[in-house]
């Protein structure tokens, strides 16, 4: 099983790398921010919550287990957001992608910069086959940046998660190898 531990992705305005100790402090500002997580779960109560989860983070990438990058501005070095593939399944080359990005840094096509990266990376390093993403259907930017990456939305599975003790729907988002390297 191969390691992510030493993974680092770059565009034109942002470095995508394995979260840091250091991070904590912007990690918790980003998960207690309840706009932010309103589609995911309850927000991040205690600081606490983000030294476990980069402790957690960096055995998983060391493990192959799965990739979590932080998403910086590479003027700066600001860190605005994760990005990750997840649920690797490697005999049927698939995996499924998630990200979170501040709010102040919404509606500046950092996502899509930033999941180009990596999908390029899953699509190619990886040779993933299929990449999935899993979002709420209320969630429209998150949707109009899948499509944007060329993702089909493929399903829709009405109460699928519990989210903060209310039932939410889920909708399925697929993206192909082929589909992906045949983009202009």
């Amino acid at each position: 099983m191969q390691s992510f531990e030493h993974l680092h992705l770059h565009t034109e305005r942002l470095s995508l790398r394995p979260l840091r100790a250091d991070d904590a402090q912007a990690l918790f500002d980003l998960f207690s921010d309840t706009e932010v997580v309103r589609y995911w779960g309850a927000p991040w109560a205690r600081i606490d919550a983000a030294h476990e989860f980069i402790a957690q983070e960096t055995a998983a990438m060391s493990g192959g287990k799965h990739i979590r990058l932080a998403i910086e501005l590479n003027e700066g070095g600001q860190f605005i957001g994760v990005c990750n593939l997840f649920n690797i399944v490697a005999p049927s080359k698939r995996a499924e992608v998630g990200y979170c990005l501040a709010r102040k840094a919404w509606r500046q096509g950092y996502i899509s910069e930033a999941l180009t990266a990596l999908l390029g990376h899953g699509f190619g390093a990886m040779e993933l086959n299929r990449i999935e993403a899993d979002i709420d259907p209320r969630n429209e930017a998150s949707a109009k940046s899948l499509e944007r990456l060329g993702f089909t939305r493929e399903g829709y599975l009405a109460e699928r998660w519990i989210v903060n003790g209310a039932s939410s729907d889920s909708v399925l988002y697929g993206q192909l190898r082929s589909r992906w390297m045949a983009r202009p």
